[in-house]
């Protein structure tokens, strides 16, 4: 029974399935990196609006350091992205 199901194997095409699997890797990696930089950057906000509530002299002190902290969370995201489409076509 086993020496006819090593043609059988042999013959098929795995291919279709192993795309299938590195377009769902890069859907999941894509969206979890997208979803943490949701996370962060309305963490970022959230407390630029509570730092200006407590001293709103501050506030153009702040308002630099958070658009540096939405511009490199935001690099975050565009990264798993990028290394998800790298590892999607390389592998």
């Amino acid at each position: 029974m086993a020496d006819l199901l090593v043609p059988l194997a042999q013959a098929t095409d795995l291919t279709p399935v192993t795309d299938a699997g590195k377009a769902i890797a890069l859907g999941v990696g894509a969206g979890l990196g997208s979803i943490g930089a949701g996370i962060g950057i309305g963490f970022i906000f959230g407390k630029e609006i509570e730092s200006v509530a407590r001293q709103p002299e501050m506030k153009d002190e702040l308002q630099a350091i958070r658009w540096l902290g939405f511009a490199l969370t935001e690099a975050v995201a565009f990264y798993t992205f990028i290394f998800g489409l790298i590892a999607f076509f390389l592998s």
